[in-house]
């Protein structure tokens, strides 16, 4: 029993959880900034403006600015910004082996632009040949992606083991059959250059 003039002990004071923790100091090694200099770098919430047409304004800057900064990332074929499909290097060696040489698939557009303004202007008796012409084109350039495939999927064994090649015919083929100057992400590699 206690006596008056005796407390029970503080047992949360005691404790080391109950212990108010000490005030948080900066690492040593450079001077203390100034109260000034404190409060600017502090963070702020983020303050909405109170017009709702200067909100909506400042939202579709930022949004665009993000957009733009997005896309030409995307372009120069920076990895953060690159979709799942071309992530990777396997296909990034995709991309310059098919942008390395030129094929029949990168003029199929044209062919096929062609054949359409033939089928409009021939008499029907020829218009079977457009069809075929078409028809012949697409085996060639199936056939053409199929080597180029297996030609990355060999490279890909040799420069990045372990890596998946899953896909990539099919992706350089879908490539290939891109005019050279529309093709995404843009090429990195001149026609002609060793990979």
């Amino acid at each position: 029993m206690l006596e008056p003039d005796q407390q029970a002990p503080d047992t949360e004071a005691d404790s080391p959880i109950g212990r108010p923790r000490p005030a948080f100091t900066a690492p040593k090694g450079a001077p203390t900034p100034k109260r000034s200099a404190a409060q600017a770098n502090r963070r702020q919430p983020y303050q909405a403006p109170s017009d709702r047409k200067a909100a909506s304004k400042q939202s579709r800057d930022r949004n665009r600015g993000e957009r733009i900064r997005r896309t030409d990332a995307y372009q120069r074929g920076e990895q953060w910004a690159l979709p799942q499909k071309d992530q990777g290097p396997v296909r990034a060696l995709a991309r310059d082996v098919t942008d390395a040489r030129r094929g029949v698939g990168e003029y199929y557009m044209i062919f096929v632009i062609v054949a359409v303004a033939g089928l409009l202007v021939l008499p029907d008796s020829l218009k079977y040949v457009a069809d075929l012409l078409v028809l012949a084109l697409i085996v060639i350039i199936a056939v053409e992606g199929w080597f180029v495939g297996r030609k990355v999927k060999r490279l890909a064994a040799e420069r990045h083991p372990g890596q998946s090649t899953r896909g990539v015919t099919a992706y350089v083929m879908f490539r290939s059959i891109n005019l050279r100057r529309l093709r995404m992400p843009k090429p990195r590699v001149k026609p002609g250059d060793k990979v």
